[in-house]
């Protein structure tokens, strides 16, 4: 992956980004607070930005706000990876990493306290994002527009809330 600051643009994946991109507070959001411009692996370090919200912020939220939070996350998500994309003229680039964020979140509905389980969430989302089985790569595949960005997370991040919730019944 090719890596570069020069002359206020972030080369990565031989699409420049530009820096002034974070002044737009959408582009700042679907940027993951500028984590996805990450040069090595953009959706991990997306997703390592989402564990301090989490952490902080949703963990102690009730079902019923949570799942709230998420909802509108995802909705709002969809406008903003529009906006991304749009801005970069690429649909869906590395970069734009609202997906994981939400993603990780719907991973983590409902999850049993401690970092254990923060971690766990963590590489089952990563795991499922990444190894994208099906539905994943045909919503990947087909889907556009902020929409078709954030679905194949959330459903990766349904896969992995799966993966936690059976994790959680037969070992905590």
């Amino acid at each position: 992956m090719f890596y570069q600051i020069k002359k206020g643009l972030i080369i990565l994946s031989d699409k420049k980004i530009p820096l002034s991109l974070l002044k737009d507070p959408r582009c700042l959001l679907a940027f993951g607070f500028g984590s996805g411009y990450s040069p090595i692996a953009p959706g991990t370090f997306g997703t390592i930005a989402a564990l301090p919200l989490y952490i902080f912020l949703m963990a102690e939220l009730s079902l019923v706000a949570y799942l709230i939070v998420c909802a509108v996350s995802f909705v709002i998500g969809c406008y903003l990876c529009d906006v991304a994309s749009k801005a970069l003229g690429v649909h869906d680039h590395g970069g734009i990493v609202w997906d994981e964020v939400v993603g990780y979140w719907i991973a983590m509905i409902a999850a049993p306290q401690g970092l254990v389980w923060v971690l766990v969430g963590f590489v089952l989302f990563r795991l499922f994002d990444i190894w994208k089985p099906y539905p994943i790569s045909a919503l990947d595949a087909h889907v556009h527009g902020g929409f078709g960005i954030m679905l194949d997370d959330l459903v990766a991040g349904l896969y992995a809330l799966l993966g936690v919730q059976l994790l959680a019944y037969f070992f905590y």
